[in-house]
């Protein structure tokens, strides 16, 4: 394709958009449901086509050389088709958020003064190899009566063509708008220039990928953003972490999946634990094939770990490596996290309530948690069905993006011909 035909593609797009934003903003909770539990149905009844289609993604993938965890990103099997499934009905059973009344209150003058959530109106999301972000995104929006624009990855390509056609007849069944959910239908990246740039009709853009593309977005849209950057994940073990809490929750938060945004990417050790429960964790993460990139005490801990470099503080692996550092005590941790922080998750393994406060206050990151695996950090975790992406700015939305994010509100004023002295 040409630049002028993308250009006349995306105009057609937004236009059509546009036109399903207005249709989906007084859709009835009862069609929204049925669009997406038709969906949902639509998507098990073709899961072989699904599958199949992700297969060609697959090998794309092979022939590019992806790694082995951003393979586990792209793949599909039927158990995550059934967790897309689960994700789809929940939303559905979840409140509708549009009109909702978030405050409510009467003025002296005579006024009455209602703050409902109403939809954003057309979102537009660019997203990279996760192909269950297609169905995440375009349930998420519809919950929240937005129409959304989807540009998946060129990794995902076929994958999030056969997810979208199911979105598409949820939407045919319950009589909505097709329009209302869209995909971009070709790789070329000038599509992306060109979202950025739609203010005539995209009212947000959501980027859901790695530095590259949220920098790209950041750097060039003309849309506003919510901003979902770096998953730069720290765990920090106090001297009074209970050792078996503490075992589980660093293993999972590495290792259950590493190639997701909540995974950890820097263990911090308190100096009091360090040879104990320190060399124990460091042990079990290599023995779990981890890289372990570690300053100088925790190289002393165990033979297999890496020297760390000045790089591996504050970067996101999305793989089998983690940083790891000990440090004097949880102000050393706090100041370590404030200085390498993509403010997205943060953890304290601790026994001491006081260092727990502290870390909380202290630390501005979109979430906090305590003794929990990171690896929670994620809006279907949270009860939000899904999400479509964790917002790691402080506009608007923050953390989990799930259908109420996804709305904004206005103001319902009534009296009884009050007029203004």
């Amino acid at each position: 394709m040409t630049d002028s035909d993308v250009k006349d593609m995306m105009k057609d797009l937004g236009r059509r958009a546009k036109a399903a934003a207005r249709v989906l903003a007084t859709a009835t909770s009862e069609a929204k449901e049925q669009a997406l539990l038709a969906a949902a149905d639509a998507l098990w009844a073709n899961r072989a086509e699904i599958i199949a289609a992700n297969e060609k993604d697959l090998q794309f993938g092979r022939d590019k050389g992806l790694t082995d965890a951003m393979m586990d990103r792209l793949k599909l099997d039927e158990s995550r088709i059934q967790g897309m499934i689960d994700g789809l009905k929940a939303i559905a059973a979840q409140k509708d958020p549009v009109g909702d009344v978030i405050a409510e209150w009467d003025r002296p003058t005579g006024l009455h003064i209602k703050r409902v959530r109403t939809p954003l109106g057309v979102i537009g999301v660019i997203y990279e190899s996760r192909p269950n972000v297609t169905a995440d995104a375009g349930a998420l929006c519809l919950k929240a009566g937005n129409a959304v624009i989807l540009r998946g990855g060129s990794e995902s390509f076929h994958s999030s063509g056969a997810i979208h056609a199911c979105l598409v007849e949820g939407l045919k069944a319950a009589g909505l708008p097709e329009d209302a959910i869209q995909r971009v239908p070709t790789r070329d990246r000038a599509a992306v220039s060109e979202m950025l740039t739609m203010t005539d009709y995209i009212d947000v853009i959501v980027p859901r990928g790695g530095k590259g593309l949220v920098g790209l977005v950041q750097r060039e849209a003309r849309v506003p953003v919510f901003a979902h950057l770096e998953g730069i994940v720290h765990v920090f073990v106090d001297a009074s972490a209970d050792p078996e809490k503490a075992m589980k929750v660093v293993l999972n938060a590495k290792t259950r999946r590493t190639g997701i945004c909540g995974a950890a990417e820097c263990l911090l050790i308190h100096k009091d634990i360090a040879e104990t429960l320190g060399r124990d964790l460091v042990a079990a993460l290599v023995q779990k094939g981890v890289d372990v990139r570690g300053d100088a005490a925790v190289q002393k801990l165990v033979d297999q770990v890496t020297p760390a470099t000045d790089e591996d503080w504050g970067r996101e692996y999305l793989d089998s490596i983690i940083a790891a550092k000990v440090v004097a005590d949880a102000d050393e941790a706090i100041a370590h996290i404030q200085r390498y922080s993509s403010s997205h998750t943060e953890c304290i393994l601790s026994e001491t309530p006081e260092n727990v406060e502290k870390f909380f206050s202290r630390i501005d990151s979109a979430i906090l948690m305590h003794n929990s695996s990171t690896q929670f950090a994620d809006g279907g975790e949270f009860g939000m069905g899904a999400e479509i992406g964790i917002a790691t700015g402080k506009m608007h939305a923050r953390g989990p993006v799930g259908a109420e994010q996804l709305t904004s509100f206005k103001y319902l004023v009534t009296s009884d011909g009050a007029v203004r002295a």
